[in-house]
């Protein structure tokens, strides 16, 4: 018994979502002469999916759009959902 209330429990712990552009390497005498207008290029492609990040895990994949109610902000459209052997791997 109550075990409905135990899942709502679960259910409203917030989690970080992050969605990762892409990453680069530099040495720290190259990051620290970085400046107003530097472009630090990212091992991502135009047009390759993004990872979603949830606590530090990959679970998705997806493209990045515009929201169609707010034209000034970003959103992602899933897809792949990357399942659990995967995203341990990219730990």
């Amino acid at each position: 018994m109550g075990g409905g209330r135990n899942l709502d429990s679960i259910l409203r712990v917030p989690v970080m979502i992050q969605v990762v552009l892409g990453s680069a390497t530099m040495p720290v005498a190259t990051l620290m002469k970085l400046g107003r207008g530097a472009i630090v290029p990212l091992d991502h492609r135009v047009g390759e999916p993004v990872d979603v990040v949830v606590n530090g895990r990959v679970i998705a994949r997806g493209e990045v759009v515009v929201v169609e109610d707010d034209n000034s902000r970003f959103g992602v459209s899933l897809t792949e959902i990357v399942g659990p052997l995967a995203s341990e791997s990219n730990a």
